[in-house]
């Protein structure tokens, strides 16, 4: 019986040493999912976001990679990800390496430029210089003539051809610096113009669906580190066919443009819009929980469907309303952008079976 006890207590503590090493192996485990998520992170931000290296499609399989880590699969299958993943990756890095290189190479020959341009307005300056010599050797010459009167005349006459030619040289060089002035300032506008056209919605001046899907990916991205949440308002409006079918496309295209100063107005300066498809429209509101973000959405369908609109061009004075319904999701851990989007349309779909003009959350998806 006693070495039964003894056995006993062995077996016991053998247990509590083996509960701790899991314990300790677990909190490994989850340290190293983290690090990897973060260094993922580091790799994507670190990457060029430009179109011909094929960055946007880097960072969406560096999130897929994250995802696989994140998900807890078997280690057969995360295993084959990243060794797919990583073949990406490397070719990735080579093609930044050479666009490097490419551009490295055109600051060369810009350089090389630069200097001829150098050289050009040296002999600018040269033939300047050789202007003022020649007239300093008048100078010279004025002052050995014996008659003082003609002395002065002279050096009166060589004074004003000195102040003429640098008055000339000072003409040229603030024209060469005005054009170049210029040509720097319109290629700083179409530069920052073509940046903006990318991201913007023609008609309505908001954010575009590009702009949308990067947005959420980076909120995706960052929140392991951040730990703050965030909510996605899907607004369609109602049977706006009907409104294009009676009034024409242009009052159409005017509804829109009226919809998104709508919404816009209603939110706050950290939240984002964004038109996501011809009459639907998506909001992400920062830091909201999902009864937040559902009161959001009723009132800003409240303020939409209390709006009257006239419409100028009909003699009438006819007014136009118009109602919306909204889908209301929140981002849960593990979400991708796919699945955040899927939940708000499903409930939009929700609030359109019940009769347009509601509003639904992602919670109403399966008792509606």
């Amino acid at each position: 019986m006693r070495l039964d006890f003894n056995k006993k207590q062995t077996d016991t503590r053998e247990q509590a040493e083996l509960t701790a090493a899991l314990y300790e192996c677990h909190q490994k485990q989850e340290f190293l999912r983290l690090s990897v998520r973060t260094l993922l992170q580091f790799i994507k931000e670190f990457a060029f976001d430009l179109k011909e290296l094929g960055s946007d499609r880097f960072k969406r399989d560096i999130s897929v990679l994250g995802e696989k880590f994140d998900a807890g699969k078997k280690l057969r299958k995360t295993q084959a990800c990243f060794h797919k993943q990583k073949k990406h990756i490397r070719k990735f890095v080579d093609r930044q390496k050479n666009y490097l290189a490419e551009r490295e190479k055109e600051l060369k020959d810009i350089i090389d430029l630069l200097a001829k341009a150098m050289v050009a307005l040296d002999t600018d300056n040269q033939q300047y210089n050789q202007k003022i010599y020649k007239q300093s050797e008048k100078i010279e010459q004025i002052t050995r003539l014996d008659d003082i009167k003609k002395i002065k005349q002279s050096l009166k006459q060589e004074l004003e051809n000195i102040q003429q030619t640098i008055r000339d040289k000072q003409n040229r060089d603030s024209k060469k610096l005005k054009l170049l002035s210029k040509k720097v300032s319109t290629l700083n506008h179409e530069l920052k113009r073509a940046k903006v056209d990318s991201v913007t919605d023609g008609l309505t001046g908001i954010y575009n669906r590009k702009a949308f899907d990067r947005h959420i990916q980076e909120l995706i991205s960052k929140n392991p580190a951040a730990h703050t949440s965030f909510a996605i308002l899907m607004v369609d409006i109602d049977n706006f066919k009907d409104v294009n079918d009676s009034y024409g496309h242009q009052t159409g295209d005017r509804v829109l443009l009226a919809l998104a100063d709508k919404c816009r107005n209603n939110i706050r300066s950290e939240d984002f819009i964004a038109r996501y498809g011809g009459d639907e429209f998506i909001v992400v509101l920062a830091n909201t929980s999902l009864r937040d973000a559902g009161q959001k959405a009723k009132k800003l369908r409240k303020t939409i469907s209390g709006t009257r609109y006239s419409l100028e061009d009909i003699k009438t004075g006819h007014t136009l309303s118009i109602t919306v319904s909204i889908g209301v999701s929140i981002y849960r851990k593990g979400d991708s952008l796919k699945t955040i989007t899927d939940r708000a349309d499903k409930a939009l779909y929700v609030a359109k079976r019940a009769g347009k003009n509601r509003v639904a959350s992602e919670d109403e998806i399966n008792s509606g």
